[in-house]
C-alpha cells in the first residue's frame, strides 16, 4: 500500500509526523516476510501439539499391547471362585493349576482368651492378698512363662495390671492385650492372645499371693480342614500350599458341608485387559482419521497432518499389525476368530466370529488357545508382534512422530532466528529513516517563515522603481556652476 502526504498541511508549517511516516514505511516492508514466517511458524506448532497427542495416544496403546504380552500378566492370571464365599473364599497365582477341588472347612483358627471371675470391690482396688508382693505366671503358647511381679501400689489393681500386661507386651512381644470388663457382678481382666491358633492358647501357670481366679481358657485351636480328602491344620485362617498357587481365606467352619472351589484363568482379568487394548487402539485409530477427513465441498482446510507422511506411515503400519495373523492353534489365528472384528473405519469391537461365537465364549471354551494368539514362549504372538512394532514407533529419537517433532523444532528454531533478524535490521532502518525525515520535516517546518522572508525581500526591493519604470536609483543632481 502506498504512503501519501496532505501538500496544504506540510506546506502549512505543520511539518509530517515522522514517526508515523516511518512506521508506515517499516509496516509496509515487514508484513509480507513476517506474515510468511509468523503462518509457518504457527503450522508447525500445531503440527507439533497433534503429533504430541498422538504419541501419547500410541504410548497408552503400547502399554495396553504390553500387558498381553506380559508372561506374568492378566492372560496368565489364574482365578479361583467358591462354589460357598460364605464359608470359603480363595485367590490364585500364575503358578496354579486349573482344576476344580473339594474342601470342607471344620473348625477356624481362634485367639487364645482368658478371663478372671469378677471382682466385686472393682478395677482399683488391691488384690493381693497378704503383704505386698504377689506374682502370676502367664504362658502364651509353648513358650516359656512370661513372670508377672505384682507390688502393691504399682501393679496390684485390675486397671494397672492390664496396663502393665500390655506395657511389657509391647516391648518384649508377648502377643496378648489386656483389658477390663465391668458388669453388675464386677470387674474382670480380660487377656486375648494376639495370634491365632495353638501359638496364641493362653495358661496361667501360676497365680501366688492374689485373690485373682482365672476362668479355663479358651480358643488358640488351629483350624482344621480338608482338601480333596486330605487333612489339613493350620494356625491361622489364611491357608497356602493345600493347593499349588493357590490362598485359602477361611471365612467361617461348616463340617460335613463341602465346598467346590474351581481354579483356571481369571476370565474377568483377560476380558479386561483385551477391552483396554481394543479402547487403546480406537483411540489411535480415531485420533488419526480426523487429519485424513476431506469437505467435499472444499470449503474446509484440509487437516494439519492431511499430509503427513510419517503419520501415514504409523497408520499403516497399525492397520498391518491389527491383521496380523499366526498359523494353526485351533483355528484361532487372528482377532476376527476371537470374535473381535475391525469397522469400517479401522476401529476394532467386539462381537462374534464365523461361528457365531462371542469373545467371552471362545475365552470360556480354550483359555489356552486366546493365551497363545497373543503371547507366546517363542515371542511370536500378535501381541509379542504389536509390542515390538510399536517400541520402534514410540521410541524416543528413532521413532518417526518423535523425529518429526523434532525436525519441526529445528525448522521453528530457524524461523525464530530469521525473524529475530529481520526484525533488527528493522530496527536499524528505523531509526535511519527517522533520522532523515527528521531533517526533511525541520525544513518543511521552517517553509512559512522562509517564504515570509522571501515575501518581505520581493516587497523592499519594489519600493525603488521610478515612475516611468525604471529601475535607476535616483541621486543628487550635478550642476557645473556656470
Amino acid at each position: 500500500m502506498g504512503i501519501s502526504l496532505n501538500p496544504s498541511t506540510i506546506l502549512s508549517g505543520q511539518g509530517i509526523d515522522v514517526a508515523s511516516l516511518v512506521q508506515q514505511i517499516i509496516t509496509n516492508q515487514s508484513t509480507g516476510p513476517l506474515s510468511v514466517w509468523q503462518g509457518q511458524d504457527t503450522a508447525l506448532s500445531t503440527q507439533n501439539g497433534l503429533l504430541d497427542g498422538i504419541e501419547n495416544n500410541l504410548t497408552a496403546l503400547q502399554a495396553a499391547v504390553a500387558a498381553l504380552s506380559d508372561p506374568t500378566g492378566a492372560l496368565t492370571a489364574q482365578a479361583a471362585t467358591s462354589s460357598q464365599p460364605a464359608v470359603l473364599t480363595a485367590t490364585a497365582d500364575s503358578t496354579a493349576i486349573a482344576g476344580t477341588h473339594t474342601v470342607e472347612v471344620d473348625t477356624l483358627a481362634t485367639n487364645g482368651t482368658l478371663y478372671t471371675n469378677p471382682v466385686a470391690a472393682g478395677a482399683n482396688t488391691s488384690f493381693l492378698v497378704t503383704g505386698q508382693t504377689g506374682d502370676i505366671k502367664l504362658q502364651v503358647g509353648g513358650a516359656t512363662p512370661f513372670d508377672i511381679p505384682i507390688t502393691q501400689g504399682s501393679n496390684d489393681t485390675l486397671t494397672t495390671l492390664a496396663n502393665y500386661i500390655n506395657a511389657h507386651s509391647s516391648t518384649n512381644n508377648w502377643g496378648v492385650t489386656a483389658s477390663v470388663v465391668s458388669d453388675s457382678t464386677g470387674s474382670r481382666l480380660s487377656l486375648q492372645s494376639q495370634n491365632t491358633g495353638t501359638a496364641g492358647a493362653l495358661t496361667i501357670s501360676s497365680n501366688t499371693n492374689t485373690s485373682l481366679t482365672f476362668a479355663t481358657p479358651a480358643g488358640g485351636t488351629n483350624a482344621s480342614l480338608t482338601v480333596d480328602g486330605v487333612p489339613f491344620s493350620s494356625t491361622t485362617n489364611t491357608v497356602k500350599g493345600a493347593i499349588q498357587g493357590v490362598t485359602f481365606s477361611l471365612v467361617s467352619q461348616s463340617p460335613g458341608n463341602p465346598v467346590q472351589l474351581s481354579v483356571g484363568p481369571d476370565q474377568n482379568q483377560i476380558t479386561t485387559a483385551v477391552n483396554n487394548f481394543i479402547s487403546a487402539y480406537n483411540t489411535v485409530v480415531t485420533t488419526n482419521n480426523q487429519q485424513y477427513a476431506v469437505d467435499p465441498t472444499g470449503t474446509t482446510p484440509a487437516p494439519p497432518l492431511e499430509s503427513n507422511l510419517s503419520l501415514r506411515s504409523v497408520q499403516s503400519s497399525l492397520q498391518a499389525d491389527a491383521g496380523f495373523s499366526i498359523t494353526g492353534n485351533s483355528g484361532y489365528v487372528n482377532l476376527e476368530s476371537l470374535g473381535i472384528n475391525t469397522n469400517n473405519d479401522g476401529t476394532l469391537t467386539l462381537g462374534t466370529n464365523a461361528e457365531g461365537l462371542t469373545f467371552a465364549q471362545v475365552l470360556a471354551a480354550n483359555p489356552t488357545a486366546v493365551q497363545n494368539f497373543f503371547q507366546n514362549a517363542s515371542g511370536t504372538g500378535f501381541a509379542n508382534n504389536f509390542n515390538t512394532d510399536l517400541s520402534n514407533i514410540t521410541n524416543a529419537t528413532s521413532g518417526p512422530l518423535n523425529a518429526e517433532v523434532t525436525q519441526n523444532e529445528a525448522e521453528q528454531q530457524d524461523l525464530t532466528t530469521t525473524i529475530n533478524n529481520f526484525e533488527v535490521q528493522l530496527t536499524a532502518q528505523s531509526t535511519q529513516l527517522t533520522q532523515q525525515y527528521d531533517a526533511v520535516n525541520a525544513s518543511l517546518q521552517a517553509y512559512p517563515l522562509l517564504l515570509q522572508e522571501i515575501t518581505q525581500t520581493l516587497g523592499t526591493l519594489g519600493q525603488g522603481t521610478s515612475s516611468s519604470g525604471s529601475l535607476v536609483p535616483s541621486g543628487p543632481t550635478l550642476t557645473s556652476g556656470l
